[in-house]
């Protein structure tokens, strides 16, 4: 009997949540005994994966023009067409509804699969609805990666083909890398993960918060993890708030998860999230959270004082004493603690993997 074959396509292997995912399903599905094949448009792989590589970026000049996107267009519907896969699963994001349309109605030959990782549609859908439907309708499935966000596309565009599959973790190997030794052995701190090239992640505000709070006084210092062109921006903020000699911009890490579980509590203080990878895994760590209720993931994540705290929609003044609170009261702040890691179970891979395995009918 022959392997089932599957396409997971995105931009790179590093970095990005939507990248993790991809990465991670490709272990489980090679695990599962399909032939997969990872095709990446960017050159940048760092994340462990399973399969066949293909990596379109090598093609990539300097220019990036239109004929070299094009070059790079062909080589992909070539290979689609080589390998006649059963299915395509589209992890990236999709910002040029012309060049989408063209892709998703003559580029991709089978029944594929495309997701959205982000409460910002547009960023995988063109605002204009007429042009999301006539690129996805005929579509075999669209994911969501979360109940919010499948009834903002529903309720916007219409679509009929939605459905919810949460992000996977893979709950042993972070469990694993978090056991690792860390250098930080000598002060308390909380902590920040992400890029700041964009201010999705609203770091600055973070650090105002911070500043405000008890924290600072108790000498409990916040680390962000991360890296972006607004660092220095991030550094004036701390400076300006007098807390630059707490704060604490580490760059990346390939292994977050060992600081992560040396936090007192992790904070997400984004503008907007997907399905926010790096909460799920904070409390594989056993680290409980603190976070905007913003769209969409933590709502679905966070169980208010039972794994964390989940404050107002940007509310900083909110944020400021919730992240007191998990500092006066030291009751709340085990008992949160304490229920983390078991609050994650349903997100693990064995749990999702098994998931996208019945929506393929394999």
């Amino acid at each position: 009997m022959n392997k089932k074959k599957i396409a997971l396509v995105g931009y790179r292997l590093n970095r990005g949540g939507a990248e993790r995912v991809a990465a991670i399903l490709s272990v489980f599905f090679d695990e599962r005994g399909l032939d997969v094949h990872n095709i990446i448009i960017i050159d940048d792989i760092a994340y462990p994966y399973s399969g066949t590589i293909e990596n379109l970026g090598k093609l990539k000049n300097k220019t990036n023009g239109v004929f070299n996107k094009i070059k790079r267009l062909i080589a992909l519907r070539k290979y689609l067409n080589k390998h006649k896969f059963d299915y395509i699963i589209d992890f990236r994001f999709r910002i040029k509804p012309i060049q989408e349309l063209l892709v998703a109605r003559f580029v991709y030959n089978t029944k594929t699969i495309f997701t959205v990782h982000s409460a910002k549609l547009n960023s995988y859908m063109p605002d204009q609805s007429y042009l999301t439907r006539l690129m996805y309708s005929n579509s075999f499935k669209v994911i969501s990666i979360t109940k919010d966000m499948q009834k903002m596309i529903e309720e916007r565009h219409g679509l009929q083909n939605v459905m919810t599959i949460y992000n996977p973790i893979n709950i042993q190997e972070v469990e694993g890398k978090a056991m690792e030794k860390v250098a930080l052995e000598d002060f308390e701190f909380i902590i920040g993960v992400g890029q700041y090239d964009t201010n999705v992640k609203q770091f600055d505000k973070l650090i105002d918060a911070y500043s405000k709070s008890t924290l600072p006084k108790n000498k409990i210092a916040l680390v962000i993890l991360g890296d972006g062109s607004l660092k220095d921006n991030l550094l004036e903020v701390a400076e300006r708030n007098g807390v630059a000699h707490l704060v604490h911009l580490l760059g990346f890490k390939s292994n977050p998860y060992k600081y992560i579980k040396k936090a007192k509590f992790f904070v997400l203080s984004s503008s907007h999230e997907g399905m926010p990878m790096v909460m799920l895994e904070a409390l594989a760590c056993g680290t409980p959270v603190v976070s905007f209720n913003c769209k969409t993931g933590p709502g679905e994540i966070v169980i208010h004082k039972e794994n964390g705290l989940l404050v107002e929609d940007q509310n900083l003044k909110a944020l400021t004493k919730a992240m007191d609170l998990f500092i006066k009261d030291a009751e709340l702040y085990m008992h949160c603690k304490s229920n983390a890691s078991s609050s994650v179970e349903k997100f693990s891979l064995e749990r999702i993997g098994e998931q996208w395995m019945k929506l393929m009918g394999i």
